[in-house]
Protein backbone atom coordinates (compact mmCIF):
# COMPACT_ATOMS: atom_id res chain seq x y z
CA UNK A 1 0.00 0.00 0.00
CA UNK A 2 1.30 3.82 -0.16
CA UNK A 3 0.76 6.87 1.55
CA UNK A 4 -2.14 8.01 -0.97
CA UNK A 5 -3.68 4.14 -0.28
CA UNK A 6 -4.01 5.10 3.37
CA UNK A 7 -5.69 8.64 2.82
CA UNK A 8 -7.99 7.14 0.54
CA UNK A 9 -8.98 4.18 3.02
CA UNK A 10 -9.60 7.18 5.50
CA UNK A 11 -11.63 8.57 3.14
CA UNK A 12 -14.28 5.01 2.78
CA UNK A 13 -14.66 5.32 6.43
CA UNK A 14 -15.31 9.13 6.54
CA UNK A 15 -17.77 8.69 3.62
CA UNK A 16 -19.69 6.10 6.22
CA UNK A 17 -19.37 8.99 8.59
CA UNK A 18 -20.87 10.89 5.98
CA UNK A 19 -24.21 9.35 5.43
CA UNK A 20 -24.22 8.86 9.40
CA UNK A 21 -24.09 12.74 9.67
CA UNK A 22 -26.54 12.95 6.68
CA UNK A 23 -29.03 10.54 8.37
CA UNK A 24 -28.42 12.31 11.76
CA UNK A 25 -30.07 15.51 10.39
CA UNK A 26 -32.48 14.11 8.39
CA UNK A 27 -33.87 12.09 11.29
CA UNK A 28 -33.45 15.83 13.51
CA UNK A 29 -35.51 17.71 10.56
CA UNK A 30 -38.30 14.73 11.45
CA UNK A 31 -38.60 14.95 15.03
CA UNK A 32 -36.96 11.78 16.09
CA UNK A 33 -35.03 11.23 19.06
CA UNK A 34 -31.42 10.95 18.40
CA UNK A 35 -30.22 10.12 21.63
CA UNK A 36 -27.08 12.70 22.87
CA UNK A 37 -24.58 10.39 23.07
CA UNK A 38 -24.93 9.50 19.47
CA UNK A 39 -24.79 12.85 18.71
CA UNK A 40 -21.30 13.39 20.83
CA UNK A 41 -19.93 10.32 19.51
CA UNK A 42 -20.15 11.98 15.69
CA UNK A 43 -18.44 15.24 16.87
CA UNK A 44 -15.61 13.26 18.79
CA UNK A 45 -14.76 11.25 15.53
CA UNK A 46 -14.73 14.18 13.85
CA UNK A 47 -12.47 16.05 16.14
CA UNK A 48 -10.09 12.89 16.86
CA UNK A 49 -10.17 11.16 13.31
CA UNK A 50 -10.48 13.63 11.09
CA UNK A 51 -9.27 16.29 12.27
CA UNK A 52 -6.53 14.79 14.33
CA UNK A 53 -5.43 12.00 12.38
CA UNK A 54 -6.41 12.16 8.61
CA UNK A 55 -6.32 15.82 8.27
CA UNK A 56 -2.85 16.09 10.26
CA UNK A 57 -1.55 13.19 7.86
CA UNK A 58 -2.62 15.76 4.68
CA UNK A 59 -1.58 18.66 6.34
CA UNK A 60 1.78 17.59 8.03
CA UNK A 61 3.15 15.11 5.63
CA UNK A 62 1.01 14.53 2.29
CA UNK A 63 0.99 17.82 1.15
CA UNK A 64 4.28 19.17 2.02
CA UNK A 65 5.50 16.48 -0.16
CA UNK A 66 3.51 17.06 -2.80
CA UNK A 67 4.12 20.95 -2.99
CA UNK A 68 7.90 20.20 -2.89
CA UNK A 69 7.38 19.96 -6.68
CA UNK A 70 5.58 22.84 -7.44
CA UNK A 71 3.04 21.62 -8.44
CA UNK A 72 -0.94 21.61 -7.23
CA UNK A 73 -0.15 24.26 -4.61
CA UNK A 74 -3.29 26.11 -5.52
CA UNK A 75 -5.29 23.16 -4.78
CA UNK A 76 -3.47 22.65 -1.66
CA UNK A 77 -3.95 25.58 -0.33
CA UNK A 78 -7.63 25.50 -1.02
CA UNK A 79 -7.71 22.28 0.65
CA UNK A 80 -6.07 23.54 4.04
CA UNK A 81 -8.69 26.39 3.90
CA UNK A 82 -11.49 23.81 3.53
CA UNK A 83 -10.39 21.97 6.41
CA UNK A 84 -10.58 25.09 8.52
CA UNK A 85 -13.87 25.63 7.30
CA UNK A 86 -14.63 22.28 8.37
CA UNK A 87 -13.34 22.72 11.78
CA UNK A 88 -15.27 25.55 11.91
CA UNK A 89 -18.66 23.81 11.58
CA UNK A 90 -17.62 21.14 13.69
CA UNK A 91 -16.96 23.71 16.33
CA UNK A 92 -20.34 24.81 16.08
CA UNK A 93 -21.75 21.59 16.05
CA UNK A 94 -20.21 20.79 19.29
CA UNK A 95 -20.99 24.46 20.71
CA UNK A 96 -24.79 24.35 19.97
CA UNK A 97 -24.97 20.66 20.54
CA UNK A 98 -23.76 21.15 24.36
CA UNK A 99 -26.09 24.50 24.91
CA UNK A 100 -28.60 21.84 23.83
CA UNK A 101 -28.05 18.92 26.44
CA UNK A 102 -27.87 21.79 29.32
CA UNK A 103 -31.50 22.43 28.34
CA UNK A 104 -31.36 25.10 25.71
CA UNK A 105 -33.65 24.20 22.60
CA UNK A 106 -30.71 24.07 20.15
CA UNK A 107 -31.88 21.41 17.91
CA UNK A 108 -32.42 23.41 14.51
CA UNK A 109 -28.80 24.75 14.98
CA UNK A 110 -26.79 21.20 15.22
CA UNK A 111 -29.57 19.65 12.42
CA UNK A 112 -28.23 22.79 10.69
CA UNK A 113 -24.87 22.34 11.09
CA UNK A 114 -25.07 18.50 10.69
CA UNK A 115 -26.14 19.38 7.22
CA UNK A 116 -23.42 21.69 6.37
CA UNK A 117 -20.82 19.27 7.25
CA UNK A 118 -22.36 16.81 5.39
CA UNK A 119 -22.63 19.10 2.67
CA UNK A 120 -18.78 19.88 3.12
CA UNK A 121 -17.63 15.99 3.34
CA UNK A 122 -19.36 15.22 0.26
CA UNK A 123 -17.61 18.02 -1.47
CA UNK A 124 -14.19 17.95 0.00
CA UNK A 125 -13.69 14.61 -0.62
CA UNK A 126 -14.28 14.76 -4.21
CA UNK A 127 -12.06 16.96 -4.87
CA UNK A 128 -9.50 15.36 -2.69
CA UNK A 129 -9.83 12.02 -3.97
CA UNK A 130 -9.05 13.70 -8.20
CA UNK A 131 -6.38 15.43 -6.50
CA UNK A 132 -5.10 12.24 -5.06
CA UNK A 133 -5.47 10.54 -8.86
CA UNK A 134 -3.37 13.23 -10.31
CA UNK A 135 -0.69 13.33 -7.01
CA UNK A 136 -0.69 9.43 -7.15
CA UNK A 137 -0.08 9.15 -10.89
CA UNK A 138 1.84 12.35 -11.91
CA UNK A 139 3.74 13.83 -9.01
CA UNK A 140 4.62 11.40 -6.28
CA UNK A 141 7.14 8.53 -6.90
CA UNK A 142 7.11 4.82 -5.76
CA UNK A 143 9.54 5.14 -2.78
CA UNK A 144 7.68 8.51 -1.38
CA UNK A 145 4.11 6.71 -1.20
CA UNK A 146 6.30 4.02 0.29
CA UNK A 147 7.74 6.26 2.66
CA UNK A 148 4.57 8.05 3.72
CA UNK A 149 2.75 4.45 3.87
CA UNK A 150 5.31 3.72 6.33
CA UNK A 151 5.45 7.22 8.47
CA UNK A 152 1.68 7.01 8.46
CA UNK A 153 1.80 3.44 9.69
CA UNK A 154 4.99 3.72 12.39
CA UNK A 155 2.36 6.35 14.51
CA UNK A 156 0.69 3.69 17.02
CA UNK A 157 -1.71 6.27 18.98
CA UNK A 158 -2.97 6.99 15.61
CA UNK A 159 -3.49 3.08 14.62
CA UNK A 160 -5.44 2.96 17.85
CA UNK A 161 -7.36 6.10 17.11
CA UNK A 162 -8.21 4.97 13.79
CA UNK A 163 -9.41 1.00 15.03
CA UNK A 164 -11.84 3.10 17.68
CA UNK A 165 -13.04 5.46 14.88
CA UNK A 166 -14.08 2.12 13.18
CA UNK A 167 -15.76 0.67 15.84
CA UNK A 168 -17.55 4.23 16.43
CA UNK A 169 -18.67 3.88 12.96
CA UNK A 170 -19.75 0.43 13.37
CA UNK A 171 -21.70 1.71 16.21
CA UNK A 172 -23.58 4.53 15.24
CA UNK A 173 -24.77 2.61 11.79
CA UNK A 174 -26.68 0.05 14.17
CA UNK A 175 -28.37 2.06 15.83
CA UNK A 176 -32.18 2.22 15.81
CA UNK A 177 -32.58 5.91 14.43
CA UNK A 178 -30.14 5.16 11.85
CA UNK A 179 -32.06 1.58 10.40
CA UNK A 180 -35.06 3.84 11.10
Amino acid sequence: MSGTGILREDHKHIRRLEKIVTKCYTELNKGTHVPFSDMEKITYIISEFLDAVHYSREEDQYFPCVATYGSLKQEIRAFMIEHEFGRRIASNISKYLQKWKSGQNQKEPVARYLKAYAVYLDDHLNKEDRFFDVAETQVLSKEEEEMMYEEFRAVTAVIAKFDEMVRSIEYLEQTFWMKN
